[in-house]
C-alpha cells in the first residue's frame, strides 16, 4: 500500500525539494491565505517541477498537512525552568512569539480558517497541536511530582489553557498578544491548576 501524499519523510535531494516546496507554501499562506494556495504557483516559487508537486502532495490539503507536520517537527523544544509557573511562562512566551511573527502568525490564521471548512486540514492542525501539547505536558507532570499541582492534574489541559486565550485574542480581535498577555495567560492557567480546576 502506498503512502498518502505528503507523508513520506524523504532524504537527500528529495528532502531539499520538500523543504523548498513547504517554504513556498508557507509564504503563500502567510501572504494570501488558504484560498490563494495553488500547487502550480507553489511549484514555481520553489523552482520545482509542477509534476513533482502534484505527484508528491496531490492536493492543496495534502500540502498543508505536510507543512503542519514539518512545523511540529521543527518547533523549539520546551524549556525547563525548575518551577511550574516558570515553565508555563516559557510556554506562553513561545506561543506569543510565534503569533507575533509576521509570517508565522499570518500562516496560523490562514490554516485555522481553512480548518473550519476542510476536514483534512482540521485533522492536520489537531495533530500539530497534539505534538506541541505533548512536548510541554511533562512540565506540568514535573510540577505535580514537586507538589506544585494536585495529584491527578490533567497536564495537557493545563498546557492548552496557557495558549487558548492568546489564540482567542488573535482570532477574535486581530490584536497580536504582547508580553503582558502571555504573562497573564500563564498565571491564570497556573492559578487554576493549583486550585485543582484541572484534576480529572
Amino acid at each position: 500500500m502506498s503512502a498518502e501524499p505528503g507523508t513520506v519523510r524523504p532524504g537527500g535531494r528529495t528532502a531539499r525539494v520538500r523543504a523548498a516546496v513547504l517554504e513556498a507554501a508557507g509564504d503563500v499562506l502567510a501572504e494570501q491565505g488558504f484560498d490563494g494556495l495553488d500547487l502550480a504557483d507553489v511549484a514555481r516559487r520553489a523552482d520545482v517541477g509542477k509534476t513533482t508537486v502534484y505527484r508528491r502532495w496531490g492536493s492543496v490539503t495534502g500540502l498543508v498537512a505536510d507543512l503542519l507536520a514539518d512545523m511540529a517537527e521543527q518547533s523549539l523544544p520546551r524549556e525547563e525552568t525548575g518551577s511550574a509557573l516558570g515553565d508555563l511562562r516559557a510556554n506562553a512566551a513561545l506561543v506569543r512569539r510565534t503569533l507575533a511573527d509576521p509570517r508565522q502568525g499570518a500562516l496560523f490564521r490562514a490554516v485555522i480558517a481553512a480548518a473550519t471548512c476542510d476536514a483534512r486540514t482540521a485533522q492536520a492542525l489537531r495533530r500539530f497541536y497534539e505534538v506541541r501539547v505533548a512536548e510541554w505536558a511533562p512540565c506540568v507532570e514535573q510540577g505535580v511530582a514537586r507538589g506544585e499541582f494536585p495529584v491527578g492534574t490533567d497536564a495537557e489541559a493545563v498546557v492548552r489553557a496557557v495558549s487558548a486565550p492568546l489564540y482567542y485574542q488573535l482570532l477574535t480581535t486581530g490584536e497580536i498578544p504582547d508580553a503582558p498577555d502571555a504573562e497573564r495567560a500563564a498565571r491564570a492557567a497556573h492559578a487554576a491548576a493549583v486550585a485543582g480546576v484541572y484534576v480529572t
